[in-house]
């Protein structure tokens, strides 16, 4: 009979104190037992290191590294190299896995050997609240390949790699990529080897001021907009990408209405394509519209705003809320702003109503 594979768990701490042992307690409660935790402590400057020599007393498949700070993709391809696991699994210190995880992923692997990664969905914890993530319908139909082009197909921490099938040398991440280095691999591992994205939430992902992602929105946005960049030139569907790459510096009216220009040009070049590839390169370009238009609306500048949605003809592409509260967006900004403002309190509402309290969700789980 074949052992159960080991799973690596590869766990970066920076300043984690208040959610991590949640995240320990949920990765220690997994109904999958052969594994262990990698903890790199990243220079933290709180408890952390306190937290982790706790759980590591009670648990001997915790080991601990703590270093000064070196960033996380030094510290992630760190944990790669000493990791032993036959599957690596990344998890984030502030979130939360379901005990079935690891499970349900190394049973992947299993029936699929041939796959390189694979990714899963997420249940949202916003505000001590979780609601149920809803799966990405682009993934029924989109090629992984295709769409690794466009934006970061798998949540990071909800990602398991195998490497029985990824040479060693492919496994790494690049740091000339900060903050985008996730998007960088999976696009460069989509296009060598088999992917698939688990049509079921395995991890609560928590959105907090202090995250990674929100304190470095803006290099995240710039980063992300040159891979696109790369991408698109690599394949021939543009021959310079400055207009892309420059809103990612400034957004203002020329950047904006040169980045409209070029979704209008894409989507032009898209529609010569072969009709078996076309779909999956117009989700690609649609999700690119979305990033941009998020980049734009965040500067609180409806008159930008307007203008990418009437140059790139996508008012019909944003939901009918927002529709309305942009149109006034050329002639009078204030009631844009007002109505935006008006539109993000129902949004918080909403999402009140149909999330339920964290404490009681993860009860059943022994996780607090």
């Amino acid at each position: 009979m074949t052992a159960a594979p080991l799973v690596s768990v590869l766990l970066p701490v920076f300043n984690a104190g208040p959610y991590l042992a949640a995240a320990l307690e949920s990765i220690l409660r997994q109904d999958y037992s052969r594994l262990e935790i990698i903890a790199i402590d990243d220079g933290s400057a709180d408890n952390s290191l306190e937290i982790l020599e706790r759980y590591r007393q009670a648990d001997h498949r915790i080991s601990i590294i703590s270093r000064e700070n070196r960033g996380l993709v030094a510290t992630l391809n760190e944990g790669l190299a000493i990791a032993q696991g036959e599957l690596v699994a990344r998890m984030d210190a502030d979130d939360v896995a379901y005990p079935w995880r690891l499970s349900r992923q190394v049973a992947l692997f299993e029936r699929r050997p041939e796959l390189g990664f694979c990714g899963a969905g997420v249940d949202m914890l916003i505000r001590g609240r979780i609601a149920k993530g809803m799966p990405d319908p682009v993934f029924q139909f989109g090629r992984i390949p295709i769409l690794a082009m466009f934006f970061t197909i798998f949540m990071h921490p909800t990602v398991v790699y195998n490497r029985k099938v990824i040479e060693g040398d492919f496994l790494r991440y690049d740091t000339t990529y900060r903050h985008a280095e996730d998007f960088d691999l999976f696009r460069r591992l989509a296009a060598r080897y088999p992917a698939a994205m688990m049509p079921e939430n395995l991890v609560v992902y928590r959105v907090h001021e202090a995250s990674v992602t929100s304190r470095h929105i803006e290099e995240m946005r710039r980063t992300h907009l040159r891979i696109v960049a790369e991408n698109l030139e690599r394949v021939g569907l543009a021959e310079t990408t400055r207009d892309l790459r420059d809103i990612g510096d400034a957004v203002d009216l020329d950047t904006v209405t040169r980045a409209a220009d070029f979704i209008v040009a894409l989507e032009e070049r898209i529609r010569s394509l072969p009709s078996e590839e076309r779909p999956s390169f117009e989700a690609g370009a649609l999700n690119l519209f979305y990033f941009l238009y998020q980049l734009v609306v965040d500067e609180r500048q409806p008159s930008l705003t307007h203008e990418l949605l009437t140059r790139t003809a996508k008012w019909n592409a944003i939901r009918r809320r927002e529709k309305y509260a942009l149109r006034p967006g050329a002639w009078a900004p204030w009631l844009s702003l007002a109505s935006l403002s008006a539109s993000k309190q129902a949004d918080a509402v909403a999402y009140f109503f149909k999330s339920a309290p964290a404490a009681a969700v993860l009860a059943p789980y022994q996780v607090s």
